[in-house]
């Protein structure tokens, strides 16, 4: 695999998952994941990084965050080994704890933030930990929701500015709670596994560190620079496939040899991030929720259909993502 293509700017906004090794736990009892958020404290001073919203979750943790110096990795580092070596020392352990590179998520701007925290705190609950966000203790939404006491190092009023009067913790625990319904919009504007926001964030991003050679090592890097000309990436996609790319688009019923071939093309255009889904649908004259609904299709396919799964992969293979 890869590495993940770090984009580091002083006031950058990045949601940050990290997970366990062969995802297994990386907290043992309540006193690890006071340990953990301890140690964040001590990254978010050290490192000038404002924390907004956090979840501990058995086996990976989610954060949003503002790097005030360019120094993501240097701080994500830090974070990981200050953990893990307290932690095994603790636990008289040896041997790594997290699972690799952490996963980062460049965020455009503030506006996201709201949409951010109701995601990562919604976590438990799409999990199937608890019934009711109010009975998980190991994430920041008690101090949204109901004004728990939360760690110093807990940057609040920036998303609680964004509601109005007094009852600002009962109107962020009714954001949170009808949540659901918005989550799959986010998404829209996930890009390239690596961006959330417009395409114009995107473009700017591309023109200012992109380099004019995408690094062979970083797939991220090859997907952005096919922004130039997604159409001709589809082209090439369908004939890798041996599809004609015409039919698929104008026939209006769509045979079941040619539907698999649209939707498993659909898929690779989405899994790229070259385009977000009303981009795709636009290319296949389909709406964006026929896109997500198509998505969703090919990737519980993908989990028992092996040809489906070779042909993927061997697009994946072809065009390097």
């Amino acid at each position: 695999m890869g590495r993940p293509w770090r984009i580091e700017y002083p006031g950058a906004l990045y949601h940050v998952l990290s997970r366990g090794n062969e995802r297994r736990d990386i907290f043992f009892d309540d006193r690890d994941r006071h340990l953990f958020l301890n140690i964040l404290g001590e990254m978010s001073e050290r490192f000038e990084v404002e924390i907004f919203a956090y979840a501990l979750m058995p086996n990976h943790y989610h954060l949003l965050m503002r790097t005030h110096q360019p120094n993501l990795s240097r701080s994500m580092h830090w974070l990981g080994v200050s953990y893990t070596n307290r932690l095994n020392a603790r636990h008289n352990r040896i041997g790594h704890l997290f699972q690799g590179r952490f996963k980062s998520i460049l965020v455009e701007n503030d506006a996201y933030l709201i949409q951010l925290s109701c995601y990562i705190h919604r976590n438990p609950l799409r999990a199937g930990i608890v019934k009711r966000l109010a009975d998980y203790h190991w994430s920041s939404y008690l101090a949204y929701a109901y004004g728990r006491k939360s760690p110093e190092w807990l940057s609040m009023e920036l998303i609680l500015s964004s509601f109005e009067g007094g009852a600002k913790h009962l109107a962020y625990r009714e954001k949170v709670q009808g949540y659901a319904s918005e989550e799959r919009r986010l998404w829209e504007d996930f890009r390239h596994g690596l961006f959330l926001g417009s395409k114009l964030f995107v473009d700017r991003m591309r023109e200012k560190y992109l380099p004019e050679s995408p690094h062979s090592e970083i797939p991220q890097q090859k997907s952005v620079a096919r922004l130039d000309n997604p159409q001709q990436l589809l082209e090439e996609a369908a004939h890798e496939l041996g599809c004609d790319l015409e039919t698929i688009r104008r026939s209006a019923r769509i045979a079941p040899n040619f539907r698999d071939d649209r939707d498993l093309l659909i898929y690779f255009m989405w899994n790229t991030g070259v385009l977000n889904n009303m981009e795709i649908g636009q290319l296949f004259g389909l709406t964006y929720s026929s896109i997500s609904h198509i998505v969703k299709g090919v990737k519980h396919r993908l989990e028992y259909e092996r040809e489906l799964g070779e042909k993927i992969e061997r697009l994946y293979s072809q065009f390097k993502i």
